[in-house]
């Protein structure tokens, strides 16, 4: 008979910008090795993942992060004074910092996490990519960060448009002129606060990797796509697993020599002459997941056995040509549900 674990996952925000809550929740409720009851933490009342059948057992509103990482601590230990779960899988870049923060704080009390040092955390942020791409010898484009506009009056001859402007956590905009770089830079600011990344725009296809390292230099599971379909926000609607002998190389060379703990995604641009520029290392499963689970590996399900110090094999195959289609459809519910969730902070 197989263990039941309780496991506690944020980011059930399942919109055009889904987050990656709602098919982690789904890789676990297919996992092999055990079976879960979910415990869905959320930050809005209209997140869908909320109201969406066989997703989460129980939902408990928490503190957003930026209330500092005692709030949050202190709301994880009323949950789990009621729920008593075993793992937390945090799936959002501005919350990883609090919870790597608390992770100690967090074990004292049941809940294990599987997450990147604070150190791996850092170096690899967009605006340290240059640095980060000369330690560990990788291919990324030119980058600059700015805090000010007049920061990019210094630095525009070292571009030529299109360009992109980033923000330090999530939105990227092609800038083609310098009305459109002030109109993005305040967009994105309002949004996520200073640096902006003023990056090198380089043409060729958009590949990424979803990946899972043991915090050992191993890899435990490495899965690559191409995007067929992407939205105006630059999310993947729909995508490929592909054979890739040089992604997975890159890949792995990437968690041994940095010794990464837990879940990543490489994004890469693989241009016409066959080389791999890595724009981003976001630090955590991405919501494209699911598609290596169809392709035959449960990352999600790997990063809770190392979490929970579970005996576990990398997955050493994958099946290409796998594609996943992105679909919205409307779910109706009860006023009710939602006034519980907003009096409550619980559903």
């Amino acid at each position: 008979m197989k263990h039941t674990y309780t496991i506690a996952v944020t980011g059930l925000n399942n919109t055009d910008n889904p987050g990656p809550g709602v098919p982690v929740i789904r890789a676990l409720r297919e996992a092999k090795s055990f079976d879960v009851r979910i415990i869905g933490l959320v930050y809005e009342n209209l997140e869908p993942g909320i109201y969406m059948t066989n997703i989460a057992d129980k939902v408990y509103q928490v503190p957003y992060p930026s209330m500092g990482s005692d709030v949050v601590l202190e709301r994880m230990k009323e949950i789990n004074a009621v729920e008593k779960i075993d793992a937390l899988i945090p799936n959002f870049d501005a919350e990883l910092f609090t919870f790597m923060k608390a992770e100690k704080e967090l074990a004292k009390i049941g809940i294990r996490t599987f997450l990147p040092t604070i150190q791996q955390f850092e170096e690899r942020h967009k605006a340290n990519l240059p640095s980060y791409g000369k330690k560990y010898n990788l291919d990324v484009p030119a980058s600059e960060t700015i805090a000010n506009l007049t920061n990019f009056d210094r630095i525009e001859d070292k571009f030529d448009y299109p360009f992109l402007v980033k923000g330090k956590f999530y939105d990227a905009y092609a800038a083609y002129n310098k009305d459109q770089v002030m109109g993005f830079y305040n967009k994105i600011t309002a949004k996520w606060g200073v640096p902006v990344i003023i990056q090198e725009f380089v043409k060729g296809t958009e590949v990424n990797v979803v990946a899972l390292g043991d915090g050992k230099g191993n890899t435990i599971g490495a899965v690559p796509m191409r995007k067929q379909y992407i939205t105006d926000k630059g999310k993947a609607w729909g995508g490929i697993t592909i054979a890739d002998d040089k992604l997975l190389e890159i890949t792995h060379q990437l968690i041994a020599k940095t010794k990464w703990r837990g879940g990543m995604e490489l994004e890469i641009i693989k241009t016409h002459d066959n080389k791999y520029y890595i724009i981003e290392i976001n630090p955590r499963i991405p919501a494209w997941v699911y598609l290596a689970v169809g392709a035959g590996q449960n990352i999600p399900e790997a990063l809770v056995n190392l979490a929970l110090e579970n005996p576990i094999k990398p997955y050493t195959h994958y099946q290409t040509g796998k594609m996943f289609i992105r679909y919205s459809q409307d779910l109706i519910v009860d006023l009710e549900l939602f006034e519980k969730l907003s009096i409550n902070g619980e559903l």
